[in-house]
This record gives C-alpha cells, structure tokens and sequence, in this order.
C-alpha cells in the first residue's frame, strides 16, 4: 500500500483525477507531471509507466472493494441472504462515495492494463461479483427474492451501484450515507417478489 502523503501517493492521486476525467489513453505522464508541477523525467524516479501508476490505481481500488465487502459480510448475518446483501450494496456506496474518481478508474479504465494485469483484474472481478451472486442465490433459495438469473441480477446491482462513481459529489444533495440507504432500498426492492 502506498502512503498518504508521499510523491507516490500525489502521483495516484492526480493520475485518478486526470484518467477520471479525460481518460487513460487521453492523459500523458507529461499531464500528470504538469499537475504535480514537476518534469516529466522526475515522475520516472517514482513510477516505471503509465501503465504502472494505472494498475496501482487500479490495484488499490480492487483492495478497497474487496476488504470493505468481507468486512460487510462479517458484520452481516451469514445466514441472512438479504442482510449480506444490503451490507454488501452499502460496503460498495461507501468504498465509491470515500473515492469517486479512484473508483471510477477501477471500473472504466481497467482494461487499458497489460494483458496479464487485466487477467488478474478480471479473475478479482469475478470473485467478488460472486459475493453479490452468492447472497442472491442464498436469497432465491429460502424465498426471500424472486426466481430471477444470479448472475445478471449481480451484474445489474453492479452496473447500477459503478454508476455512482459518474455523478457523485460529497457537496452533493444527499449524503454518502442516504444514497447508500436508497441503494440498498433499491437492490432489495428489485429482486423481492412483491414489488410488481
């Protein structure tokens, strides 16, 4: 992990700002360099590429995601299918909301990685789309959510909830905490029999 406060982390930080808003292909190391008002040869001392400064980015986002979600689901009833819902729709508005623009390059520019580094994305992707799949299936199987396909369910829950990271501000109208509430409202609202 990189620490707060180094010129490693201000590089991450104002790599997201820029992938975020322009791109990765559209954002040069020279942009980045600009930024942070250093040349473009001193970032070198910090990064090997930018392809580099992406898959940190990128890496720390998935790490976010994946230990705010096992802290959730160890919250969680483990044997309430919905409860491990919510808490994992909530533990995603809270990893999105806390880094909007690091979240949204985890979710749109990941595939700007090397091939192995977008295999090794993809596989930690898959893996937690499962904790989202999984709380479904539990929840189709006792009753509590509507015969539906697991997996389109999770990716539709996924797609809604990446979608924050486009729109959110924390000067916003609503408060991280209330669109997580709304969010979770939604997610179960979605997959129980009685919303027709």
């Amino acid at each position: 992990m990189i620490e707060p406060g180094t010129r490693r982390h201000a590089i991450d930080m104002v790599a997201s700002e820029l992938f975020h808003t322009n791109g990765y292909a559209a954002t040069s190391v020279r942009d980045i360099a600009k930024a942070l008002d250093i040349q473009a040869a001193s970032m070198y001392a910090h990064v090997a590429s930018k392809e580099d400064v992406l898959w940190s980015i990128v890496d720390g986002a998935a790490t976010a995601f994946e230990r705010r979600a096992d802290d959730a689901l160890g919250d969680a009833s483990a044997t309430d299918p919905v409860d491990r819902l919510a808490a994992l729709v909530e533990a995603h508005v809270e990893v999105i909301t806390a880094d909007p623009q690091r979240s949204s390059v985890f979710v749109t520019e990941w595939r700007h990685l090397s091939p192995e580094r977008r295999s090794a994305i993809s596989d930690r992707r898959d893996a937690y789309e499962a904790r989202f799949r999984t709380a479904i299936e539990d929840g189709i199987a006792v009753g509590a959510f509507g015969a539906t396909d697991p997996a389109l369910a999770a990716t539709f829950l996924l797609t809604a909830l990446n979608g924050i990271a486009t729109w959110y501000r924390p000067d916003g109208r609503l408060s991280a905490d209330r669109i997580a509430d709304h969010y979770v409202d939604l997610a179960l609202r979605s997959l129980s029999e009685d919303h027709r």
